[in-house]
């Protein structure tokens, strides 16, 4: 897989301890929706013990000019490093990797079941099924503790706008903890929940990416809720 230096354009705070990271796109530069890339720092200021690279999706829709990496900001050399980059400079990005991708027949409808920074695939595959009016009937149940925590709440919900077989389903968890009106689903993502948009939970394809803890708790309740394994498609975030 080719490697490439990419030099920062710019950076912005996205949601509550999350920023994104806005790279140039490199010239002939391919991917697909939903892939990730290995952000490996040059000569950083400061290291520790788990190195210099990670993994991030590339939030970016292909369709975007800019490369996008998004990310929940811990106090590590890496992420302390990332969040005092300066405008110009490079990263070297091992690119594109991954399979978290849409799948091709469109007569089966797509659900996602995501939470946190696990949305940041999703970001791009939504806004480039989105842009080339791909007909997939896609419903993205996205669950957070609080709006506040909720990284591109406003792209996911514009898409919806823009797609009648798009459907977004924002779920809320700890709105007491909240300074903002929320008037979507709260709770965490459940099987009656689903039902409220499915009619029959055995037959779409299910791509489920979060921390691990949700995962498991996903894909076990569409486990008892009969879909089949070959029917999930799942990608953890650990939280690095």
């Amino acid at each position: 897989m080719p490697s490439y230096k990419v030099k920062l354009k710019y950076k912005r705070k996205i949601a509550e301890g999350t920023m994104a990271f806005h790279f140039e796109k490199p010239a002939g530069f391919v991917y697909k929706a939903g892939q990730f890339a290995n952000c490996t720092l040059i000569n950083p200021a400061e290291t520790d013990a788990d190195g210099n690279s990670r993994v991030f999706s590339l939030t970016s829709a292909p369709y975007e000019d800019d490369l996008m990496l998004a990310t929940r900001m811990r106090d590590t050399a890496f992420k302390r490093v990332l969040k005092t980059m300066e405008p110009g400079t490079e990263v070297t990005l091992d690119a594109p990797h991954g399979s978290f991708t849409l799948h091709n027949n469109m007569s089966v409808p797509a659900v996602f079941l995501t939470g946190g920074i696990g949305v940041t695939p999703v970001r791009s595959i939504i806004l480039q099924d989105v842009h080339d009016n791909v007909l997939h009937r896609i419903l993205v149940f996205y669950s957070n503790r609080k709006p506040e925590d909720a990284a591109f709440l406003d792209d996911l919900r514009e898409s919806h706008a823009a797609n009648p077989n798009y459907t977004f389903v924002g779920t809320m968890t700890q709105m007491e903890k909240s300074n903002r009106e929320w008037h979507g689903e709260t709770g965490v993502i459940s099987k009656a929940m689903l039902l409220k948009f499915i009619d029959d939970l055995t037959l779409p394809i299910y791509y489920i990416d979060g921390p691990p803890t949700m995962v498991n708790a996903m894909r076990q309740l569409l486990s008892e809720a009969g879909v089949d394994d070959d029917n999930i498609r799942t990608e953890e975030f650990s939280g690095y």
